[in-house]
């Protein structure tokens, strides 16, 4: 495995060993020995599946402490720019925002620490994202920022005209109006 550390303190790129023959291929896309050797160091409990089609952004979501969740994501089939955002008020990368394409292709994995809002649009005509998460999910705690926020700028690859949000997600906060508490 290896891993790639991002300007983000503590957001990680992850590349597998990847075991490929004339049958397809092989690899280990998670185990807790390989990753503590590593240094990370988390215990994930509920993993997250989701189907979308292209044009598709889901996000920007988070939890609130003390319910924050840490995220390993990949993607099975297809691909998605993935985004996260710094909410960690005293991080050199607060309020900054970083993207990067995960595919079942590339078979990278964005380990995305407590602190961050997490988003993809699906840049495939259909993608399945896999994500596991070392708190559980608590509707009490869920926040969001709105993924067309003029003061985090985010390019999201796709023309706007062909994007397809929620109705929830487009109910989200704008940056600077967003609680949050990291």
């Amino acid at each position: 495995m290896e891993v790639t550390r991002t300007e983000f303190e503590g957001l990680l790129i992850i590349g597998p060993r990847i075991f490929e023959d004339s049958r397809g291929y092989f690899y280990e896309s998670y185990n807790l020995r390989t990753y503590k050797q590593a240094g990370i160091q988390y215990d994930f409990v509920q993993d997250n599946q989701s189907e979308s089609k292209k044009g598709v952004i889901r996000g920007l979501h988070y939890q609130l402490a003390p319910h924050a969740q840490t995220k390993l994501v990949r993607v099975l089939e297809g691909s998605v720019y993935d985004v996260v955002v710094d909410l960690r008020r005293d991080s050199a990368t607060f309020g900054k925002w970083y993207g990067i394409v995960l595919s079942g292709d590339n078979k990278l994995q964005l380990l995305v620490p407590r602190g961050f809002a997490h988003g993809f649009s699906t840049l495939s005509e259909r993608a399945l994202v896999l994500y596991k998460t070392d708190d559980f999910y608590n509707s009490e705690s869920e926040r969001g920022i709105i993924f067309n926020d003029d003061f985090l700028n985010i390019d999201w690859l796709l023309k706007s005209e062909d994007c397809i949000v929620s109705g929830r997600d487009m109910q989200l906060m704008r940056f600077q109006e967003a609680e949050f508490n990291f």
